[in-house]
């Protein structure tokens, strides 16, 4: 995103003629300069999304309360649904992991050099074996073990420390659990996981395990959002690679952790830069190279 950029506007309305240029006209009243735009119209859902990011160059202060009002008077006519953002305002995310680190060092490591813009106030987990990484990192670590009897009190826990923190965003950075129906109804669209794209094959404990004795030439990663369908939701990123016969069982865990790493760390930056749309059960993403 560019370095100047100040705030990001985003939008989606009916598909008709004069929205495009109501939301750019709009802004050049306000004398918004906008070094990014993107546009698409869904013509099955016969709808329009939009997304802009701009800056002021001559310093003047940009008054949103007025803004607002001006696309307000248009709202009834035009049935716009937008959200405006200020991007000194970091999203807030919680972390969600078990015992494999790998995404989690990899987000830490992209949150400390601040290639992802993001405040993390918490980072919760079922096992104890990562509060030193994370006191190192000076980010508070709750270890909250489950087991099935105590699932609907632990899951009561992390939602708690959740809204406490004031959390924009939780991320399943492996969190080898299965969260209840009611937790993921709780976290619809505001939460995002990572698993293999070995899936539905290979289920379960060992998947490249699995995957090596079948003799995959595929490995690769997704990242949704969770829905009551937890590995089902709104897909945000995914990211392939050929292996061969020369890789061993370590050669296609150590890729898949590679690839999980890079897609779950672009699939929240296309969250936090409000680069994702998400129409029905698909996703629309407005990415740059």
């Amino acid at each position: 995103m560019n370095k100047n950029t100040t705030h990001i506007l985003t939008a989606s309305a009916p598909r008709k003629v004069g929205v495009l240029n109501l939301l750019t006209s709009t802004l050049s009243q306000f004398g918004a300069y906008m070094n990014e735009v993107h546009s698409f119209d869904d013509v099955e859902s016969n709808l329009f999304f939009f997304r802009t990011a701009f800056c002021f160059g001559d310093g003047k202060p940009f008054d949103e309360a007025e803004f607002n009002s001006v696309l307000n008077e248009k709202k009834r006519e035009y049935e716009i649904d937008w959200q405006l953002s200020e991007i000194s305002n970091k999203p807030r995310v919680v972390i969600l992991v078990s015992k494999h680190d790998h995404c989690l060092n990899d987000l830490l490591y992209r949150y400390r050099t601040q290639q992802l813009q993001i405040e993390i106030p918490a980072i919760i987990s079922n096992h104890p074996d990562l509060a030193e990484l994370a006191k190192w990192h000076d980010i508070p670590y709750y270890h909250l073990p489950i087991s099935a009897e105590t699932k609907h009190q632990q899951e009561s826990q992390v939602m708690e420390i959740v809204h406490k923190t004031n959390a924009d965003l939780v991320v399943l950075a492996r969190y080898m659990q299965v969260l209840s129906q009611d937790m993921c109804q709780k976290l619809d669209g505001w939460a995002i996981n990572i698993h293999h794209s070995l899936l539905p094959c290979f289920k379960g404990a060992r998947p490249y395990e699995q995957a090596f004795n079948m003799g995959v030439k595929l490995v690769g990663a997704t990242a949704h959002y969770v829905t009551s369908d937890l590995d089902e939701g709104p897909i945000i990123t995914q990211c392939v690679e050929t292996v061969d016969h020369t890789y061993n069982t370590k050669d296609l865990t150590e890729k898949g952790r590679h690839i999980e790493c890079q897609t779950l760390a672009r699939a929240i930056k296309y969250h936090i830069e409000k680069r994702i749309f998400v129409d029905q059960s698909k996703t629309i993403i407005f990415a740059t190279a």
